[in-house]
């Protein structure tokens, strides 16, 4: 059976927090967007608050977790954010400008940034194979899961040039 514990930026090394000493602090009221989808911005850290996680108009989760990094993955890959951040209510972040800096030169920070996103990649990787066996049979579009699967386990580049649509929605930001 698989272990579906929640994966957070804080471990056992500590806490993201632990490492903002210097950085800016930013305050947003409620209702107030902290990264746009498409729109390149800096790394948050949440100290205290709550947000909600927007693709497009769908809310995919909200966060209220301490430590909360926001904006890594565009720090890692060198593009805009995939999604938009927006307060639930008034929140505070650590603020790092040049996100993908900051990550690098805190060893903790990268090791926790890396545990989450392994589990998010398990978690869509589950997804993906359960899929899989419910429409293996099917000759449709949905054959192009095992491309993603063999994608996701076995490539080993890092892409730059990353096609962030879909065959039925080729515009990644619809």
């Amino acid at each position: 059976m698989a272990d579906h514990r929640r994966i957070g930026y804080a471990t056992d090394v500590g806490n993201p927090l632990d490492h903002c000493t210097g950085l800016p602090e930013r305050t947003l009221d409620a209702g107030e967007v902290v990264l746009q989808e498409g729109t390149p911005g800096p790394l948050f850290i949440l100290v205290e608050g709550a947000v909600e996680i927007l693709k497009g108009a769908l809310r995919i989760n909200v966060v209220d977790e301490r430590g909360s990094i926001f904006g890594e993955v565009s720090a890692l890959l060198g593009t805009a954010p995939m999604a938009t951040v927006r307060t639930l209510e008034r929140s505070r972040f650590f603020v790092a400008d040049d996100g993908l800096a900051f990550i690098a030169s805190n060893p903790e920070v990268a090791m926790a940034v890396a545990r989450v996103l392994a589990s998010r990649l398990m978690s869509v990787t589950s997804y993906l194979v359960d899929v899989k066996r419910q429409f293996e049979e099917h000759n449709d579009h949905l054959g192009i899961v095992d491309d993603v699967l063999e994608s996701l386990i076995h490539d080993q580049s890092a892409h730059t040039d990353i096609d962030r649509g879909s065959d039925r929605e080729p515009d990644p930001n619809a």
